[in-house]
């Protein structure tokens, strides 16, 4: 059902199937000028047949743009620097790119003179709330349409039907037809839907494409170093990297060592439990030395305040409020400490695993001189732990006697 006449509308577009047939829909639907937006994050595809399927439909102001660089550098090393795991797992590979579409999106919209946007994400998923609080948080007055929620193409089926009858081209694989969705960006690559849908199930070889089995990767592991500025890297093995160029170049070295496989089921911000399967090479091994170089240069409460607000920080990109107040202040508590966390580390990569084997850093808070179980010539007096320990616990002594006397603790 139409909500109110439109005269331009901006529409994220992949070039795929439903994009396409939400292009058309709304060229007859709204009888409005649609201009297309294709965003090159690094998802391995050839973006010239979405310019060319555009053109086909008639369409006269399309962008495709390359926004890899900004993608990384703006968007998934702010969100690395707090080492964000939406449930303890995920890596917020696509909700991370949600919102730098939609930012794009609104300045297009506002160059062109267009009234409208739209996005291609269904009524049942997150992404129409990552596109949508986005695009109001940004232009409050924008009208926003999600044809998913509109239109009568409410199964495969009819959406088939509808691309056949306005001589939409399909694309098919060897089966017909592909055997569940994917998203992907420079960060990762996620499958869902159909033969994914049973979490009993484990997923078919074919659902992964960034990686190979662990079983398969070399008998042999990979050491590389990664040196980090402010809190985020780089270079790699002292070889200075752009932010997009880095993530690449770890992103090989996982799919080369079967890095960065998970098989989830999450909790979706609308209300349903979903099963993902995601694939985050470079981002799983960034996390493992972020996390390094972080055990050298942050002061103990300092980390502990940080990872304790991390869970928050998650959901909020999880859910869609990346341009939202409080997200904007985590972020700058977490930059504020990362001022510090510069230096090497070095990690085994082998066979699924990335693991830290070595840190250094001219801001380095370890004391070799402390810690040790040599003789520390007094850089530690041994005997002040027990007044240490005696304070705290005083509370735990004073609650064991009052429960001895029958009191509450």
């Amino acid at each position: 059902m139409v909500a109110k006449s439109v005269k331009k509308v901006v529409l994220a577009y992949s070039g795929g199937l439903d994009t396409s047939v939400i292009l058309r829909w709304l060229q007859e639907t709204y009888g409005c000028e649609v201009v297309t937006f294709t965003a090159d994050l690094g998802q391995g595809e050839e973006l010239a047949p979405a310019r060319r399927k555009a053109e086909m439909f008639g369409v006269k102001e399309i962008f495709v743009e390359d926004l890899r660089e900004t993608f990384v550098r703006d968007y998934v090393f702010p969100m690395f620097r707090a080492n964000a795991l939406y449930e303890g797992q995920y890596l917020l590979g696509t909700s991370i790119a949600r919102p730098l579409i939609a930012a794009r999106q609104i300045e297009i919209a506002e160059a062109v003179g267009a009234d409208a946007v739209a996005h291609g994400a269904t009524g049942k998923g997150n992404d129409q709330v990552r596109f949508e609080l986005a695009y109001y948080a940004l232009k409050p007055d924008v009208t926003v349409i999600a044809p998913w929620r509109e239109w009568s193409l409410t199964s495969r089926a009819k959406l088939l039907e509808f691309a056949e009858a306005h001589q939409i081209p399909i694309a098919r694989d060897k089966r017909g037809e592909a055997p569940f969705s994917v998203d992907a960006n420079l960060l990762h690559s996620s499958s869902e839907g159909k033969i994914l849908e049973d979490p009993a199930q484990e997923p078919d070889e074919i659902v992964y494409q960034r990686t190979i089995r662990p079983e398969d990767a070399p008998d042999q592991p990979t050491i590389i170093s990664i040196d980090f500025t402010a809190g985020d890297p780089v270079a790699i093995d002292g070889v200075a990297l752009s932010p997009a160029s880095l993530l690449t170049r770890l992103n090989e070295l996982g799919r080369a060592n079967g890095i960065g496989r998970l098989d989830l089921v999450e909790n979706r911000f609308v209300g349903m439990k979903s099963r993902g399967v995601y694939e985050t090479p470079g981002g799983t091994i960034l996390l493992a030395a972020h996390r390094g170089i972080e055990s050298l240069t942050l002061d103990r409460e300092a980390a502990h305040l940080k990872d304790s607000l991390m869970p928050r920080y998650a959901e909020l990109i999880y859910n869609g409020f990346w341009f939202s107040p409080e997200r904007r202040m985590l972020q700058a508590l977490i930059d504020e400490s990362q001022k510090s966390v510069s230096g090497r580390v070095r990690l085994k990569l082998y066979k699924g695993n990335a693991t830290v084997i070595g840190r250094e850093s001219a801001n380095s808070l370890y004391s070799m001189r402390v810690v040790t179980f040599e003789d520390d010539q007094g850089a530690y007096n041994q005997a002040d732990a027990q007044g240490f320990i005696k304070l705290n616990a005083l509370r735990l002594r004073l609650g064991a006697a009052a429960g001895r006397r029958g009191g509450a603790l």
